[in-house]
């Protein structure tokens, strides 16, 4: 496990853009307002509506109490239209003896009809008590009601209610005009929301476009001009002191690789004239020493030494040689256009290699047809020399190396495979660098130069191809893609 602890990914809404979650936030807070509001209004309308109704259950209750004084005297049935006459339809009235005897217990319908309480109802009016405040009880199938309980003149108890089926009715049409209204303010604010936050985000979004467009530039190679820059940044907001500090960040960035790139096309300069100034003594150097080797008879020292000169010339040669080629190659100059047989070239290459190097075993996998890819034929045969050279070189005798050709998507694949050591971990994402060295396992054997698998990178991009690498004990796998045309 990695020492260092891994970011864990954001979830919720510490994930979303950030336009949707201000949206997002924006409406959870009206929301939040909307309930309050609407909670705070609807207690203060049912305040209003209850102290509404107490008033009218006091008049209700003065009604009873004239009635009880009025009715004295009379018959049963006269009291009770006495004594619920005067009231509404709807409203409750009981009267009790001191003793809590039931003198009268009923309602009045719509119709003006009485109708008697049931044993429960009447044991409900019974049980409040007796000190004029106005109490809210559950009657059966009437509903609730708000009821009041007094002692007459006659020390009788009188008991007055009116029911809260139009306060109920009243509170809910309210509670729903006031939730339809805020659900509609709550989306209209959404929409304008979400067309305030994109406009307002819209310098950010030219920040983030530009960024992106810079991030997708190839910084790592070659001339780099970056022209890119956020426009309409205004130094008065946060957003454009963002854009600016970005554009400052963006000519400095380019500013540097500008003097990068001076500098690497003077040293690939002086790289490529100095190859082409060791050629010639170079070759002065071989010359005299091949013509002092053929000149007559030598002591043995001075036949060995002549002959360390000659091979110590030749792998100079050829080290001046390869840092020309790169230099050309850097330089961009164009490379020959030609259809190459590649299923040709691999022959060709592999027999030339199983001359050069028998203690392995050359293996190949070519398809049935001809493989041509257009490049350059001298440049992608020396791409499979020197990867079959790097893997003779690099790997113990006994080693079986293949070389296979595929076609696929458009693309020839050239692979060169063998079943090696492998190469060290730590140097494949260097592997295609100049002067790349490995570990013991696959050190490097006398006269390479280091710059094989450089020049094998820099040949395949030319040709527009891309060149991989995976290894492991026991196999080792270079992939050549180029494109089949």
């Amino acid at each position: 496990m990695s020492s260092k602890q891994r970011a864990e990914p954001r979830r919720g809404m510490e994930s979303w853009p950030l336009r949707r979650r201000l949206i997002a936030e924006q409406i959870i807070l009206l929301a939040m307002v909307c309930v309050l509001i609407v909670t705070v209004t609807l207690l203060a309308l049912h305040a209003f509506l209850v102290n509404q109704l107490d008033g009218r259950l006091a008049e209700a209750r003065l009604r009873a109490e004239r009635s009880v004084t009025a009715m004295r005297g009379l018959p049963p049935p006269r009291e009770q239209r006495e004594l619920l006459g005067a009231q509404s339809p709807g409203t409750v009235t009981a009267m009790f003896t001191p003793e809590g005897r039931i003198r009268i217990a009923n309602t009045q319908t719509i119709s003006g009809d009485l109708q008697p309480l049931s044993a429960a109802q009447t044991a409900t009016l019974a049980a409040i008590p007796v000190d004029g405040q106005p109490r809210d009880r559950q009657l059966g199938t009437l509903g609730r009601y708000r009821l009041v309980s007094v002692a007459a003149r006659d020390d009788s108890i009188v008991v007055t209610g009116l029911p809260q089926s139009e306060l109920e009715d009243t509170m809910v049409s309210a509670g729903l005009i006031l939730g339809g209204i805020s659900l509609i303010g709550l989306l209209a604010a959404a929409g304008a929301g979400a067309v305030i936050v994109r406009r307002t985000l819209q310098p950010l979004q030219d920040v983030a476009r530009t960024a992106t467009r810079v991030a997708e530039l190839p910084l790592d190679r070659g001339e780099v001009a970056i022209a890119e820059r956020v426009r309409h940044a205004d130094p008065n907001t946060e957003i454009g002191r963002v854009g600016l500090a970005l554009n400052r960040m963006l000519g400095h960035v380019d500013n540097a690789l500008t003097a990068r790139h001076e500098s690497e096309t003077r040293v690939r300069q002086f790289v490529a004239d100095a190859s082409h100034e060791l050629r010639t003594p170079l070759a002065a150097v071989r010359g005299y020493a091949e013509l002092v080797r053929r000149g007559g008879e030598a002591s043995p020292e001075i036949a060995h030494a002549i002959g360390r000169v000659e091979a110590q010339a030749a792998r100079m040669t050829t080290l001046v040689e390869d840092l020309l080629l790169l230099a050309r190659l850097d330089s961009g100059r164009p490379l020959e256009n030609s259809t190459v047989d590649l299923s040709r070239l691999v022959l060709d290459a592999v027999s030339d290699t199983r001359v050069a190097g028998p203690e392995h075993h050359w293996r190949l996998a070519l398809p049935a047809n001809p493989v041509t890819v257009t490049g350059d034929t001298a440049r992608l045969h020396q791409v499979l020399a020197n990867l079959l050279s790097n893997a003779r070189t690099h790997t113990p005798p006994g080693t079986t190396v293949t070389t296979g050709l595929s076609l696929s998507d458009g693309e020839v694949a050239l692979t060169v495979t063998d079943d090696g050591p492998g190469i060290p971990e730590g140097l494949l994402p260097e592997v295609f660098e100049r002067f790349a060295r490995g570990d013991s396992s696959r050190s490097r054997a006398a006269g390479s130069t280091g710059l094989g698998l450089a020049i094998v990178s820099a040949v395949v991009s030319a040709h527009g191809g891309e060149v991989d690498v995976t290894s492991e004990p026991g196999r080792t796998e270079f992939t050549v893609w180029l494109p089949h045309r």
